[in-house]
């Protein structure tokens, strides 16, 4: 990164934090005022960046949804290949890995401490580099664990919102991307940025007036990829909300990435309507201290969507090959011991008919060890029901069953679950039998809302899991 551009950006958020800034330009943010760019003080052996065209013209898919922006390009031919969005459990804070055609793309990567979390799965994934890194905002819970994505990561090019902070942790990422010389380019309303041929990414926002709320300034993304679109609202509310829309930009979406945690300043009514997402996704923290997801945006987006949550669902993964996609869940496990592990908490086939509907197929998933599995739970009737499909007898002895939250345990007392049985773990007082044990519990304990029981052995390994 430019030298002098890292201190500008340095000396801009001092100047600002004491007052001395001046007053934001009174510029247009209409798209046909944009020129999408690349930073010129970075030498580069390929444009990364698509320039906007005035003369181009807009794009309409055969639904006659318009997908792409006022004045934009046409999209090259479709490469081959399943675009992947994926909605990192970080907990209160944001982070998504994008790969398309061997290309990828990772947006934000959580507070510091969350790091070594979005590594983790980068490594799972198989990505040895990354093409582009983009911070929405310069705020600790998006950009704090780009630190360490940018020390153990080559970097293609990082993109930024353009407006700093006075945070020690921005100035450090800033400080990282100059000693590593990555290159560096700052986020204008009206360009694309140029991952693949195959998709389109627009950004939206920031606009050329600065805002003086950083999270005003995130840098918002649509992502096309033939039939279905995803729009990224960073933590931007209802102020870069209005001026997208006043700008002319097209944001109906399939999937919604929900602004600033679904808090109340943003995911306005008239926003959500004019963007009738099918899914929304909010990336928050469980019991976090702001009260997002607030009750009233919540129910606002329940009334349009299917809505998942990180703090419910856990990773969420969107798979999509242009016509179709799927929703995938993975949850971390409640542990008894240091070592994380993960299960598939719930599957989501979602398929596009003919007639526009969406049809939503629910598939339960889980892992097996020695023929011991968990064959049903029923929250409202409050048990659980354990099977032997093996062919020997299994000492469940010492065997734990706890619920999502970790919050109730079950230690199974000596017990034999012969091979081909089924025994049942009602959560009320009772005597038990060789089908029927009880936890002795006078209160439920299942979340009829939605929760999950995990199976233990003796020896604190989860050997299975199942939603209900």
């Amino acid at each position: 990164m430019n030298k002098i551009l890292k201190w500008t950006l340095i000396i801009f958020a001092v100047l600002v934090v004491i007052g001395m800034s001046g007053n934001p330009s009174d510029q247009s943010t209409k798209p046909t005022d944009q020129q999408g760019s690349v930073n010129t003080t970075v030498q580069q052996t390929s444009e990364l960046v698509k320039e906007t065209s005035e003369n181009d013209q807009i794009k309409e898919d055969t639904t006659d949804k318009q997908h792409a922006l006022p004045e934009q390009t046409s999209l090259a031919p479709t490469q081959n290949g399943n675009l992947t969005v994926q909605f990192i459990d970080v907990g209160q804070g944001d982070s998504i890995f994008i790969e398309y055609a061997g290309k990828n793309m990772l947006i934000d990567a959580g507070e510091n401490s969350m790091g070594s979390t979005v590594s983790a799965l980068l490594k799972a994934q198989g990505a040895s580099s990354l093409d582009y890194v983009v911070a929405t905002h310069p705020h600790a819970d998006h950009i704090g664990g780009l630190l360490t994505i940018l020390n153990e990561y080559p970097v293609g090019q990082f993109i930024d919102s353009g407006y700093p902070h006075t945070s020690q942790t921005y100035e450090d990422m800033l400080t990282t991307i100059d000693i590593k010389n990555i290159p560096f380019h700052i986020a204008e309303r009206g360009e694309n940025i140029d991952l693949d041929p195959g998709i389109e990414i627009q950004v939206l926002n920031p606009g050329k007036e600065q805002s003086e709320d950083l999270n005003e300034n995130s840098v918002v993304l649509k992502i096309i990829d033939k039939d279905v679109s995803f729009l990224l609202m960073g933590d931007a509310g209802l102020e870069a909300e209005a001026s997208i829309m006043a700008a002319g930009y097209e944001v109906d979406a399939d999937i919604l990435k929900v602004g600033h945690h679904a808090s109340t300043s943003g995911s306005g009514q008239s926003f959500i309507s004019a963007v009738s997402p099918e899914i929304s996704i909010i990336e928050v923290g469980a019991d976090n201290d702001y009260g997002h997801p607030h009750a009233e945006t919540l129910q606002r987006l329940l009334s349009v969507s299917t809505v998942y949550r990180t703090d419910d669902h856990g990773t969420i993964t969107i798979t999509t090959d242009g016509s179709t996609y799927t929703v995938t869940t993975k949850k971390t496990a409640p542990s008894k011991t240091s070592t994380t592990s993960t299960v598939t908490k719930d599957t989501i086939i979602t398929t596009s008919t003919p007639d526009n509907t969406v049809v939503d197929t629910p598939v339960e998933t889980g892992t097996s060890d020695g023929g011991i599995e968990i064959s049903s739970l029923s929250l409202k009737e409050e048990y659980v029901k354990i099977k032997n499909s093996g062919s020997s007898s299994v000492d469940l002895t010492g065997w734990e069953i706890k619920d999502e939250d970790n919050k109730h345990t079950y230690t199974f007392p000596s017990f034999q679950l012969e091979a081909g049985a089924t025994v049942t773990l009602y959560t009320i007082e009772g005597s038990d039998t060789e089908t029927e044990l009880y936890w002795g519990s006078g209160n439920p304990f299942w979340n009829n809302d939605g929760d999950t029981a995990f199976l233990y052995d003796s020896e604190e390994n989860l050997v299975d899991s199942l939603g209900g």
